[in-house]
């Protein structure tokens, strides 16, 4: 078992009005070397998705020093710990030229049966990935809080926020809570992220989107017919 490492160098694609790493363009190029990873651990696609198995995020969340800007070379580590019952604990690191932390973040993620939509126990499916620690773990994701509803509107999904595992896809929630943050908060420095994933969004789902702004950090999370699908934390630092 070893720590899966990569170099990377922010593309324009990846980057926002601010020149700065678009949130949900991290989690992409996260969950990409993730997938890379299972695949160096012979856990790939023919374990997995070839067979009808679905990997999912359950939560993630993030510390940030400072997000990575347009044309900046960065280095990612990612490594998984030990596996939860039905969940497979995952850590990422990503440092600056010098080997500074910018991004420190842990994610829980399980297997989906693609015909039932239902999380499966891997072991009858001889999936097994095993952890390792490094010292470098930050605290395992919890679910965030859940917004108080200052504000609520309709939202229904294109077919162009599916992803492969036929639903929306996880990141698309980043960029759906900063199209509704204040603005004031795109001048502001993120310092962290939390998010869950309770239920999947399928295509032309009409959700309720919710948020609430509480001080430093905007909350946002959709339900639909009654039933909780998301909700995430975006926190900032406090104006200087």
């Amino acid at each position: 078992m070893s720590v899966y490492e990569q170099d990377y160098r922010i593309k324009s694609s990846d980057a926002d009005a601010k020149q700065r790493l678009r949130i949900s363009r991290m989690f992409t190029i996260l969950q990409e070397v993730s997938i890379e990873h299972t695949t160096e651990l012979k856990m790939g696609r023919d374990m997995t998705m070839d067979r009808g198995l679905l990997w999912i995020v359950t939560l993630q969340q993030a510390k940030i020093a400072r997000m990575p800007v347009y044309d900046e070379p960065v280095h990612i580590a990612t490594w998984p710990g030990n596996t939860m019952h039905i969940l497979f604990p995952r850590y990422y690191r990503i440092t600056d030229a010098d080997g500074n932390a910018l991004v420190e973040a842990s994610s829980l993620w399980a297997l989906m049966d693609a015909n039932t939509r239902k999380v499966i126990f891997p072991e009858e499916h001889g999936v097994a990935i095993h952890g390792m620690r490094t010292g470098k773990e930050i605290p395992l994701p919890r679910a965030p809080k859940y917004p108080q509803a200052e504000t609520a509107e309709s939202f229904t999904v294109p077919y162009s926020y599916v992803d492969l595992n036929g639903h929306m896809g996880n990141t698309r929630y980043f960029d759906l809570a900063e199209d509704r943050m204040p603005p004031s908060f795109r001048e502001k420095r993120l310092v962290g992220i939390q998010t869950e994933y309770a239920r999947e969004a399928l295509a032309d789902t009409e959700v309720l989107l919710k948020s609430e702004v509480l001080g430093d950090t905007f909350l946002l999370a959709g339900e639909y017919e009654g039933q909780k699908l998301f909700r995430l934390s975006l926190a900032f630092a406090p104006d200087a």
